[in-house]
């Protein structure tokens, strides 16, 4: 079992169980919850007393560190089950608060990342089912957390789409095309189009200024994610998302932002 040849530097955490129990079939990724680099991250995990570890981390630098070697079961998921079989990755955010979001780049590097482990370890279909029985996890399901984020969490589907491009011999990630995100009221409004941008969080800014909705070069909406986000909170009011901490999971699992949606219906019911 070897570790990734994509790693800049290793910071090994004693913070682990040694040999897995199990073969690797899973991958979580998780986010740091701060932006930080790759050092920081293996520092972070370096001292006893933490009692936690990971195997992977990309820093907001794009740079990859090793914590644990992947022969080793990392304490990261909270699950005895789920750390055996997954290699556990962090990833660094791009900024803190709000929905905790990564750079592209960083993205562009997880998908390499993930690719890799794929290819080493015989995972020949890289699966996001949105449970336990895909390949990539969440650390949201095996503790009471929001790791790995909002808007990491609602990439997975398209990391396991990108992966599998690979895996299948297209080594190509859409975003490398030059593909432009633009930002339009509907795809066939072409005179509603506010701009054509490279950047997906650029294009979500603009689409947010004016109200828009962000369409990938196939007229598919990219974000907001089918509805928009007061649309979602009217529906919420009206009690179809349910409360609590489970509003929070099916928001977060259908790939929405649910602090803004939280936000406007508070706006709203004041």
């Amino acid at each position: 079992m070897t570790n990734s040849p994509l790693v800049n530097l290793r910071i090994y955490s004693p913070n682990h169980s040694g040999r897995r129990n199990q073969p690797i079939t899973k991958i979580a990724i998780h986010h740091t919850a701060g932006a930080v680099s790759a050092e920081t991250i293996g520092n972070i995990f370096k001292p006893r007393t933490r009692r936690a570890s990971c195997n992977y981390g990309i820093g907001n630098d794009n740079k990859i560190v090793l914590c644990v070697d992947e022969k080793n079961r990392s304490w990261c998921t909270s699950s005895s089950w789920c750390d055996n079989r997954a290699v556990t990755i962090e990833v660094a955010n791009s900024k803190n608060g709000g929905n905790w979001p990564i750079s592209d780049r960083v993205l562009t590097t997880l998908i390499d990342l993930v690719t890799d482990i794929c290819k080493r370890n015989g995972i020949k279909n890289c699966t996001y089912t949105g449970g336990k029985d895909g390949v990539l996890q969440k650390h949201e399901w095996y503790s009471n957390t929001n790791c790995p984020g909002p808007y990491l969490g609602s990439k997975f589907s398209y990391i396991a789409s990108e992966v599998n491009k690979r895996l299948r011999g297209n080594k190509s990630v859409s975003k490398s095309k030059g593909e432009l995100y633009r930002v339009r009221k509907s795809w066939s409004d072409v005179k509603s189009q506010k701009g054509a941008f490279k950047n997906l969080d650029n294009a979500k800014r603009c689409a947010d200024r004016f109200g828009l909705k962000v369409f990938d070069e196939n007229g598919k909406i990219i974000y907001p994610i089918g509805k928009t986000i007061d649309q979602l909170a009217r529906e919420v009011i009206r009690g179809g998302w349910g409360n609590g901490e489970e509003r929070k999971r099916r928001l977060t699992q259908a790939g929405y932002d649910y602090y803004a949606v939280q936000k406007r219906v508070n706006q709203i019911i004041q």
